[in-house]
C-alpha cells in the first residue's frame, strides 16, 4: 500500500472515481455527480472529505446500507419550500437534487428551503452552497450527524459536528464561501491523526473523563470533539439539528448510524438542509456584486499585524488551491493515497495514475 504523498491530475482523480462509483453499480450520471463532489474538494485541499471518503461509499453500496439505484425524490412541498427523500443514495446525488431543487424555487418566489431525509454523509458542505453562488444566488447547506460533539460540562457527545455552509457570489473575486464543523476541528481530521499515529492539539477532543487529550487512538468509541467557540458553537449545532433533522423528517442525534463504523447493510438516516436565495429579485445582480466586491476590497486593505503580508476572505485559499490543482494536479497526502488504493481493492477500478 502505498504511503507517501504523490500528485494526480484533477482528470485523472476524477476518471478513477467516476469509474469505481460506476463498478459498484451506481449510473454513470450519478458517478459522475458524486465524482464532481468529491475531486472538487481535494482541489480545494479539504483532503478529509475528498476521494477519502469514497472507500466509505463503496462499504456502503455492495452492503447495501446505500442503494447504487437510488431515485432522490420531492415527498412534499410548496412553492418557497420542499422535502426530499433521498432513497439511501448517495449523499452527494441526493444533496445535488436538493440544492438544485431549492435554486428551482428560490427563482420562483426569491428564497426557498428544501430539507432531506433518508440521506447519508454528504461530503463538504461547501459544494452545494457553491452551487448556489455559481449561479448568482446566496447558499446555505447543512448536515446533522450522530452524536460526536460535547456540549459545555458534559462527558460525553451530544450533537454531531454538524457542517455549516455558505456561498456568496463575488464578481469579479471567487465566490466567498465558508465551510465549517461546529467543533473546533472536524472528526474528519482526527481520524486522520489516528490513522497516521499522531497526536493532536488538546483543544480539539475530550477524553473519556471528559478532561482536554491529545490522543486520538480511541475516537470516536472514546471521547467527543469539543465545540467550537463553547455555547456559541453548541448553539449553532442545535440550529443545524433543527433544520436538517427535525424539520427534515431526518434522523435527529442518536437515531443517526455512523456511517464509517455502522452496519453497512443498514441506511444511516442523514439529513440535510439548504437554502437558497436570489440575489436578482431582491436587487440587480450588478449592484449586489459591486457592494461585496466592494467589501471584499475594503478587508484586503485593512491594516494587518507585524508579519501578516494579506488578509483573506473565507474560501480564498481554496479557490487558489484549486487553479493550481487545475493547472499542476492534486498532491494528495499518503493517507488519501492509502484510502483510493482500498477503493480500487472494494470496486476493482484501475487505480489512478500517480507521480511524485
Amino acid at each position: 500500500m502505498n504511503t507517501v504523498n504523490a500528485r494526480v491530475s484533477v482528470q485523472e482523480l476524477k476518471r478513477f472515481t467516476i469509474e469505481a462509483f460506476v463498478r459498484v453499480g451506481v449510473s454513470a450520471q450519478d458517478s459522475e455527480t458524486a465524482a464532481e463532489v468529491l475531486v472538487t474538494t481535494d482541489a480545494w485541499g479539504v483532503f478529509t472529505h475528498g476521494t477519502k471518503l469514497l472507500r466509505g461509499s463503496l462499504r456502503r453500496l455492495k452492503a447495501g446500507g446505500l442503494k447504487p439505484d437510488g431515485n432522490p425524490r420531492i415527498t412534499s412541498q410548496g412553492p418557497a419550500w420542499a422535502t426530499v427523500d433521498g432513497d439511501s443514495s448517495t449523499g452527494m446525488v441526493t444533496s445535488v437534487f436538493a440544492m438544485k431543487t431549492a435554486l428551482a424555487k428560490a427563482r420562483q418566489c426569491g428564497i426557498a428551503y428544501v430539507g432531506v431525509h433518508n440521506s447519508c454523509h454528504y461530503g463538504a458542505a461547501g459544494y452545494y452552497a457553491w452551487l448556489a453562488a455559481r449561479e448568482g444566488f446566496i447558499g446555505l447547506s447543512m448536515a446533522n450527524d450522530i452524536p460526536s460533539v460535547a456540549a459545555p460540562g458534559s462527558r460525553s457527545a451530544i450533537t454531531g459536528s454538524n457542517p455549516i455552509s455558505y456561498a456568496v457570489p463575488a464578481g469579479q473575486y471567487p465566490p466567498i464561501l465558508l465551510d465549517m464543523s461546529v467543533a473546533t476541528v472536524a472528526g474528519g481530521k482526527v481520524y486522520a491523526a489516528r490513522t497516521r499515529g499522531e497526536t493532536i492539539p488538546d483543544t480539539w477532543l475530550l477524553g473519556a473523563d471528559g478532561r482536554p487529550t491529545t490522543d486520538p487512538s480511541g475516537y470516536p468509541q472514546i471521547g467527543a470533539l469539543q465545540p467550537a467557540a463553547a455555547h456559541k458553537g453548541y448553539g449553532i449545532a442545535l440550529l443545524i439539528e433543527t433544520l436538517a433533522g427535525a424539520l427534515s423528517g431526518a434522523a435527529i442525534t442518536w437515531q443517526v448510524g455512523n456511517w464509517m463504523w455502522d452496519d453497512g447493510t443498514r441506511p444511516t438516516g442523514h439529513g440535510a438542509a439548504f437554502i437558497a436565495i436570489d440575489v436578482q429579485s431582491m436587487m440587480p445582480c450588478q449592484k449586489f456584486t459591486d457592494r461585496i466586491e466592494a467589501l471584499i476590497q475594503e478587508i484586503h486593505s485593512a491594516p494587518r499585524a507585524d508579519g501578516v503580508s494579506r488578509l483573506y476572505v473565507p474560501g480564498e485559499m481554496e479557490w487558489e488551491r484549486h487553479a493550481r490543482a487545475i493547472q499542476e494536479g492534486i498532491v494528495l497526502p499518503s493517507d488519501v493515497v492509502a484510502s483510493l488504493q482500498e477503493s480500487a481493492d472494494i470496486s476493482g477500478a484501475c487505480m489512478p495514475k500517480l507521480t511524485s
